[in-house]
């Protein structure tokens, strides 16, 4: 089901470029240093057909609410959303649009130094100069009024967020947004997964810190609810 993401319109870059990719369910806001959008295109029909074919085959997949353990010769997608999943104690799809984000981008990177891949508030990215994130929890107080600084790097980036009262994806926490940092998009996405399911309500904000960091290899997490956030790890809040 297709949602209209209005988050994107304050989403802007000067020195790179922006198009966006849409397949089926998939929706990808890309900024890159040149116009990649067919070699993108190609690199998303590619990793959803993988999908696809293993859900077909394995519908588990699909279903399970807990981590699951990949057949045979299952494509590397497949693999790295069941390790991010087995971590973070989540279902492997927890983890489907950081591993999309994360499995376009490193096609493109083929092709470019620098990229930001957005699939419904899951990023990949890749960037020499420091940017700001703002970041969206729907119509309440922080929404778009902080933004993470991610400082230039020559490595890749996962920042992921996940939400009980914004989007459709699914979510057992009430957090506006459960925000990770770590260096893989996939393990970012299913430890959001993991630590918004943590959060009922703003008594929970340190219980879902605590389960955040817990995972291995998730370096920074943002929790907001309400009017009430906490943060712990390699998070730096600025204005947007």
């Amino acid at each position: 089901m297709y949602e209209e993401r209005f988050y994107r319109e304050i989403m802007k870059s000067k020195d790179l470029l922006c198009f966006n990719v849409t397949e089926g369910e998939s929706d990808l806001q890309i900024f890159a240093k040149d116009d990649l959008e067919e070699e993108a295109r190609r690199a998303l029909i590619k990793c959803r057909s993988q999908l696809h074919e293993y859900i077909r085959k394995n519908p588990h997949f699909l279903t399970s609410l807990e981590p699951v353990k990949p057949q045979k010769n299952s494509p590397e997608i497949v693999k790295q959303m069941c390790r991010a999943a087995k971590s973070a104690k989540v279902g492997p799809m927890a983890a489907v649009a950081g591993a999309v984000s994360k499995y376009v981008g490193l096609s493109l990177l083929k092709h470019t130094e620098e990229m930001i891949i957005e699939n419904g508030g899951d990023i990949f990215l890749k960037t020499k100069i420091d940017r700001r994130i703002s970041i969206y929890a729907g119509s309440f107080p922080f929404s778009n009024k902080i933004a993470l600084l991610i400082p230039g790097s020559d490595e890749e980036l996962g920042i992921c967020t996940s939400s009980g009262t914004v989007g459709h994806s699914l979510s057992f926490g009430k957090a506006d947004a459960a925000v990770i940092l770590a260096r893989d998009a996939v393990l970012a996405d299913a430890a959001a997964t993991a630590a918004g399911n943590a959060v009922k309500d703003q008594n929970d904000i340190e219980k879902g810190i605590e389960t955040a960091m817990s995972i291995p290899g998730v370096e920074g997490v943002l929790i907001i609810v309400g009017d009430k956030m906490g943060a712990f790890g390699n998070i730096n809040l600025i204005k947007p």
